[in-house]
């Protein structure tokens, strides 16, 4: 039995004979060399091969956003995403978002009790992490228009709006690291 994939419903097992090839990704800056069909989504390839089950499977049209990770830093939807295409960029998922849940975005997640299920959680808080990337400042309406891919089911969006404001206040009050260390010339 092989597994099949189907972006409109859940993996399907058919008997049949599938293309596998040797994909190289790196997740979370760890370098993976996983061998599955090249059109896996990278969802599957993240949460069955690799074991990083953070990223949530939600609808798999990408539509609701609960599979949000970074491509380069930019947010994509890994349920629809083959995970051959992914070869040769970075990719972040939540677990490699920070190592303690430090990130501004996370703590200020928990000093607001955003999660209620949770389920969605890890996509909008990619989301969220790219916004401020892009827009450290954002208003409630940059807000609304970067994190409506992001679906919840609880209807937490007061509570994510104000996350984010809270986050990108914290990362403007951070001390700046210098961009470079200066080159001591000779004396």
């Amino acid at each position: 039995m092989v597994r099949s994939y189907n972006i409109k419903t859940f993996p399907i097992y058919t008997l049949s004979l599938q293309v596998m090839a040797l994909v190289k990704l790196t997740i979370n800056n760890q370098p993976h060399t996983i061998d599955v069909d090249p059109e896996m989504p990278l969802l599957w390839a993240i949460r069955d091969v690799v074991g990083l089950t953070g990223t949530k499977f939600g609808c798999g049209i990408a539509q609701c956003g609960a599979c949000t990770v970074h491509l380069d830093g930019a947010p994509i939807r890994s349920c629809s995403y083959p995970a051959s295409a992914a070869a040769g960029h970075k990719i972040t998922t939540i677990e490699g978002l920070s190592k303690n849940a430090d990130h501004p975005i996370q703590k200020a997640w928990i000093e607001h009790q955003v999660p209620q299920c949770g389920y969605c959680q890890s996509g909008q808080i990619m989301s969220a992490v790219a916004l401020l990337k892009q827009n450290p400042k954002p208003s409630d309406e940059d807000i609304d228009t970067a994190m409506q891919g992001n679906i919840c089911r609880c209807g937490t969006y007061e509570r994510i709006r104000k996350a984010i404001h809270s986050a990108s206040a914290e990362m403007a009050s951070a001390p700046k690291m210098p961009k470079s260390t200066p080159k001591i010339g000779k004396l």
